[in-house]
């Protein structure tokens, strides 16, 4: 954890001049390179494809970018309907020409403002390494939304690093704030800048959103600060 830490804060120093990006530009313009950037976590990507329950049909992942989970995913299982949600159209048109002919809908949209034809609509919801951007009021008012869209039942998957400390998120947000007045960045703009929350506050954040049923599934050693989350929707009652 002192080494993630440290690590943020390097990131930090070393970034503290440049200009705030816009979302969807900032990962439209890394779209060649996003692959190799992500190829630490294939491990947690093939976890977070075997979580998945066997009999799920209907999935929606949130910032899917060029599909590394759905890498995973298709070939556990193949046959799963996918709705994807991002803003980088680059990234969409990447993981559209890895997977020809599966059961894959591409949506070009912030996820924070998406919504699907009807609630209850999947059996399964996942998100890798992309909530870090947001904070924990949007976070909750968020997995509020994952709560209607999922069926009775249904399973969240979050897999997503977090802040060491409570000083580490502190300071992340701090420095967020200080950025956006720095460059005159309206507060409902969408921009690049990672705001990570602590380990306590994300399962808060899911609690908050309407899931009674959280659990911290681990980490993959090394890995310390990367955790996958499973959020499970109650079921229906029996008469």
């Amino acid at each position: 954890m002192e080494k993630n830490t440290a690590e943020y804060l390097c990131w930090l120093a070393d970034t503290r001049d440049q200009p705030l990006e816009e979302m969807a530009a900032f990962f439209d313009a890394r779209t060649g390179d996003y692959e190799a950037h992500m190829a630490p976590w294939a491990a947690q990507y093939e976890w977070m494809a075997r979580e998945l329950p066997a009999d799920t049909k209907r999935l929606l992942d949130l910032g899917c970018g060029t599909g590394l989970e759905l890498d995973c995913i298709f070939r556990r299982l193949p046959h799963v309907q996918v709705t994807g949600v991002d803003l980088a159209g680059g990234m969409l048109k990447a993981l559209a020409r890895k997977h020809p002919g599966k059961a894959l809908t591409l949506v070009r949209a912030d996820y924070t403002a998406w919504q699907p034809e009807a609630d209850g609509l999947f059996d399964a919801v996942v998100a890798f390494e992309t909530l870090h951007h947001l904070s924990g009021a949007q976070k909750a008012a968020l997995f509020g939304q994952i709560h209607r869209w999922l069926r009775p039942g249904g399973v969240f998957l979050e897999c997503d690093y977090i802040a060491s400390t409570p000083e580490m998120e502190a300071t992340a947000f701090a420095e967020a704030a200080r950025r956006r007045a720095r460059d005159r960045v309206p507060p409902d703009a969408f921009v690049h800048f990672d705001t990570p929350l602590t380990l306590e506050h994300e399962l808060e954040a899911l609690r908050a959103g309407g899931f009674a049923a959280v659990e911290v599934l681990g980490f993959l050693p090394p890995d310390d600060h990367t955790p996958l989350l499973r959020a499970v929707k109650a079921p229906l009652s029996p008469p």
